[in-house]
């Protein structure tokens, strides 16, 4: 098993995101590898809350071209967090 700030990569903001954040849901890059028993371990370690439901989303290699070159955008898997209804992360919060 992985250290948690391993399996933790970011926290994604984005538009998307932010509305979500109303629902009481955070949105995390997380490592390739790790599955949703890790991710939750690791959120619930480092924050001190409590998980109700955890999401993942892989996104895909996709080819991009630049010019006369073709490259790739990079795979990444992102995680859905959703807390218990009374749980809050200081992280996201605005002053």
């Amino acid at each position: 098993m992985q250290i948690d700030t391993e399996i933790i990569k970011k926290p994604l903001l984005s538009d998307k995101t932010l509305r979500l954040i109303n629902n009481n849901q955070y949105s995390f890059l997380v490592t390739k590898k790790s599955n949703k028993i890790e991710i939750k371990a690791a959120i619930e370690k480092l924050f001190n809350v409590k998980i109700k439901k955890v999401n993942t989303i892989t996104r895909p290699i996709k080819q991009r071209r630049i010019g006369r070159f073709i490259g790739t955008k990079p795979l990444f898997k992102k995680a859905i967090i959703t807390l218990e209804p009374n749980q809050k992360i200081q992280l996201f919060q605005e002053e």
